[in-house]
């Protein structure tokens, strides 16, 4: 904070004249946002988000908040006495955690976000899958990676049918922000916990988003090495996920940009949510951060 103090009024308008030709692009553009990691859990992090959201939305671009909340519901559970099962990235969810996910994810958790975006300037109203009919699913039948004659039963685990977008773009009509909790529902009026990132993924893709972040606590995709992989294309990805590289939780994060960059969401990024004001750096300046994927 010294040093920005320290920064001259000439060079503080320079920079912002230096983001005026990426507010012109995107103005009138949606960002779609997964909102996850470190930044939900640090306090400063978090208020860089608010302001992040809420400066978009000022300078004319329409963000939407998707936002996880793996951490929360792990906390909850363990005051119940219940312990977290994944397989393949994909939290196992019987009748009692579904409960629990409702809870945290549509109330402490997005009213938290949409409290910090509104102290910040913004207008943020929450919704989950079931507003407006948002978010039709079905029960995930999930394959076995290494052996497809295995299903996986992970419970009220949801796999999207289909996304209908009205809601979303009611409310970016009338100068609000969209800030989303990634639960779907079913013929019978059942809920289904819905992995976030996947979410984030159709619903850039149904909204047509200029751009899609997911944000994570690592600088990107990695290879085995550690090292950042700043561009991959979709045959890249294939070679990745063969030979285990991406793997576990990044599984569906990377397969969900895949498909949306697929798809014709104009840029999918991975960013590191541990840097402050990690989407300004993204949108509005020509520096690259954290790993893109194309399609091609």
């Amino acid at each position: 904070m010294t040093d920005l103090l320290s920064i001259a009024p000439r060079d503080k308008a320079e920079i912002l004249a230096q983001a005026l030709p990426y507010i012109r692009k995107f103005h009138g553009k949606t960002m779609v946002i997964k909102y996850g990691g470190n930044a939900m859990t640090d306090p400063a992090l978090q208020a860089d988000f608010a302001e992040d959201v809420v400066l978009l939305k000022l300078v004319g671009m329409n963000p939407v908040v998707v936002h996880g909340g793996g951490p929360q519901i792990e906390t909850a559970l363990n005051r119940l006495g219940k312990k977290g099962e994944f397989i393949q990235g994909m939290r196992v969810t019987d009748a009692e955690t579904m409960e629990v996910v409702e809870w945290v994810l549509a109330g402490e958790v997005q009213q938290d976000i949409v409290g910090l975006i509104n102290q910040a300037g913004g207008k943020a109203v929450g919704l989950t899958g079931r507003d407006g009919g948002m978010i039709r699913a079905q029960k995930l039948k999930m394959v076995d990676s290494k052996d497809p004659s295995i299903e996986h039963d992970v419970g009220q685990v949801g796999d999207i049918v289909s996304i209908d977008p009205s809601v979303v773009k009611a409310l970016q009509d009338d100068a609000f922000i969209p800030v989303i909790s990634p639960i779907g529902f079913g013929e019978n009026n059942e809920s289904y916990n819905i992995n976030a990132d996947v979410v984030a993924s159709k619903l850039a893709t149904v909204l047509r988003a200029e751009k899609l972040m997911l944000l994570t606590n690592t600088p990107g995709v990695l290879d085995k090495a550690g090292n950042l992989l700043t561009d991959l294309t979709a045959r890249r990805i294939e070679e990745l996920f063969a030979d285990g590289t991406i793997s576990g939780g990044m599984l569906p994060k990377i397969a969900g940009a895949l498909d949306a960059a697929k798809a014709g969401v104009n840029a999918v990024h991975i960013i590191d949510g541990r840097v402050p004001h990690a989407m300004l750096l993204e949108i509005l300046t020509d520096q690259a951060y954290g790993t893109m994927i194309r399609s091609h």
